[in-house]
């Protein structure tokens, strides 16, 4: 997914990107520094489900946006990066002996393998997919599906105000950018009532999965971790050098200090050189890591 975002920025940036939460809109122009804002958004404007329309108030939300987004320079459509909540968005690792080397049969072998486990209908969904790096013995894919309705109207009040979404991502995936860890390495990021867990090694997505909690305790939080660290021990052979926290609060130091007792892994914040990182900032951060270093900066 770099490579092929790499290759999307070989012309200029766009110059906005928009991360869409039920906290809010954050925006960056992709100027030299880059500029970051963040408006929150009124209780009720974003509901995130991946079943159901999200954009509960429309109108509202392409106010914000029209808002943040400043006024039209000119008439001509540009380029914009949306990033949405992790929640509207299945994202999937799959893994093949083999891949045919057509797109279109890629893209039916990897319809075929998802179809029925997903929440939705495939054949009313949009479909992403990227093929990782080898590692000489069977080949990963990511997938990203969503109903094409919920990407649909997180789309429209940017295409209202001409803007055309020439990159569509999650929060996440976007944030894995700013995870360094040459090894093994968890992502725990709490978004609102949703908990995203995703594992990384040396760069490479193995795993990402989102659960709704009902509280925020210590057992909804800690307890899909450990079956996660398991999973990733198990298939990585290697235990995780280190667990990254985003979204916690003043959660965060309690929870580091019971992931270094229970499980004697270090855990740090996720940081950025943009500035703090937040759960309704991390994709937006994320992204402007990769044009950075696009830029060679």
């Amino acid at each position: 997914m770099i490579e092929r975002l790499r290759r999307w920025l070989r012309d200029p940036p766009p110059a906005l990107a928009f991360e869409l939460s039920e906290e809010g809109i954050a925006v960056a122009r992709t100027g030299r520094p880059p500029r970051v804002a963040f408006q929150p958004l009124p209780s009720g404007v974003l509901a995130v489900s991946p079943l159901r329309d999200n954009v509960l108030d429309a109108e509202e939300l392409a106010a914000q946006i029209r808002a943040l987004a400043g006024p039209r320079e000119t008439r001509r459509r540009h380029d914009a990066v949306l990033i949405l909540p992790d929640a509207s968005v299945r994202v999937l690792v799959l893994d093949f002996d083999s891949l045919p080397s057509t797109p279109s049969e890629q893209l039916a072998l990897v319809r075929f393998r998802i179809r029925k486990g997903l929440p939705f209908d495939l054949d009313s969904a949009v479909l992403s997919y990227a093929v990782q790096p080898a590692d000489g013995r069977r080949v990963e894919v990511v997938v990203a599906a969503a109903p094409l309705e919920v990407v649909a109207r997180y789309e429209a009040p940017l295409r209202a105000y001409g803007l055309a979404p020439g990159l569509v991502t999650t929060s996440t995936l976007a944030a894995l950018e700013l995870v360094r860890e040459p090894g093994a390495a968890v992502l725990m990021k709490l978004s609102g009532r949703f908990l995203t867990i995703s594992v990384t090694d040396g760069g490479r997505l193995r795993l990402l999965r989102w659960i709704e909690l009902s509280e925020l305790s210590r057992e909804e939080i800690l307890g899909p971790l450990f079956p996660t660290l398991a999973y990733a021990e198990d298939e990585l052979g290697a235990r995780a050098g280190k667990i990254l926290l985003c979204g916690f609060g003043s959660r965060a130091d309690w929870l580091r200090r019971e992931l270094e007792q229970e499980i004697a892994a270090p855990a740090e914040p996720l940081r950025s050189r943009f500035g703090e990182v937040e759960s309704y900032n991390a994709g937006l951060l994320g992204w402007l890591e990769t044009v950075e270093e696009i830029r060679g900066t």
